[in-house]
């Protein structure tokens, strides 16, 4: 049983926030715009690399011609990156972009904690420590950026029972990072398998703040229950399960996501009557050689084509971009009623 205010007491489903029956979803990218670091070495405070920066300016570019206005959530080392600011904060003045939060607690001051696994979920330090990062965070975006930002994500999505009421004291107005369909237990991180799809409002003592899972559904034969059989079976299983067509767990992202199984994805959301989709990536992706799913131009090339084909898809269900305020201001009209 979880507390009252925490994410991670899920409201029943008629709290949840739906479409009505002649409105259609909208779209959300979120980058995890972050520094270029080993993803299968020891965390570290000190031994990453910003070679992936620039790269931002082709991304915003991409979208800016696309029409749709993503939101770079930056951590630490992207907020110090004078690069960084520049690129983002003139795509931000220009009505762009959004700016918002992703906390990397091992890079992020102050460095009161051991650096391991366990302490790489935010939500697993203490809760002086917590607050402490997530303020310098917030106000190290406010200095650089100029706009103290509403959105945040939890690096490792490692959200714990105190970060709802810390992001309402801070001023945030949304979190998105639940991660649907997924538990990171194995590494000492949160469970979000049985989380729901649809954005709600966690209210706690200082206020509410709405959480926008990052999208995740299940396709293949058994449906819905696809999510049941697919967390009861061996990782070993899950391929042959998509292959057999049983039950397949599809995320909607460009990072080992095959475009046309991210079509069939926004398909299935639509189906669910989600309000919103919300795609997601990480910025390393935007260079050769930083994580598993870009290691070449050629893989850059097939990036950016994937989001010409989902873009395209998007666009012919109907589907327009939305932004952070746009989604808060949805999901406030529909708690008034």
């Amino acid at each position: 049983m979880q507390p009252a205010g925490s994410f991670f007491a899920y409201p029943a489903a008629p709290d949840l926030i739906a479409l009505e029956a002649d409105e259609n979803p909208r779209f959300w990218v979120t980058i995890d715009t972050e520094e270029d670091f080993d993803w299968e070495a020891p965390f570290t405070r000190s031994d990453y690399r910003l070679a992936s920066v620039p790269a931002l300016a082709e991304c915003q570019d991409y979208f800016g011609r696309a029409g749709v206005r993503p939101i770079y959530l930056v951590d630490w080392p992207i907020v110090a990156d004078d690069r960084a600011v520049e690129i983002l904060g003139a795509a931000q003045d220009a009505g762009g972009c959004e700016i918002g939060a992703q906390l990397h607690p091992w890079v992020t001051p102050p460095h009161d904690e051991e650096v391991n696994e366990r302490n790489s979920y935010t939500g697993n330090l203490s809760a002086g420590l917590q607050r402490a990062k997530m303020t310098a965070l917030r106000d190290a975006i406010r200095d650089r950026f100029g706009v103290a930002p509403t959105a945040y994500r939890a690096g490792r999505y490692g959200l714990g029972p105190e970060t709802a009421a810390m992001l309402v004291d801070l001023g945030f107005r949304c979190d998105t990072s639940v991660r649907s369909g997924f538990d990171y237990r194995a590494g000492h991180g949160p469970n979000y398998r049985d989380a729901p799809l649809h954005p709600w409002w966690v209210r706690t003592g200082q206020g509410a703040i709405l959480e926008m899972p990052v999208t995740t559904v299940f396709g293949g034969l058994f449906g819905r229950a696809g999510r049941w059989l697919y967390h009861r079976t061996s990782s070993n299983s899950h391929a042959a399960l998509a292959r057999l067509g049983l039950a397949e767990r599809i995320a909607l992202t460009p990072e080992g996501i095959p475009a046309d199984r991210a079509c069939a994805a926004i398909d299935i959301a639509i189906d669910l009557r989600l309000p919103v989709l919300n795609f997601s990536f990480h910025s390393p992706s935007l260079q050769p050689g930083n994580t598993p799913y870009v290691r070449s131009l050629a893989d850059l090339d097939l990036f950016y084509r994937w989001w010409d084909v989902v873009l395209d898809h998007l666009a012919r269900r109907g589907i327009a971009p939305t932004t952070t305020a746009e989604i808060v201001a949805m999901a406030e009209r529909k708690a008034a009623r």
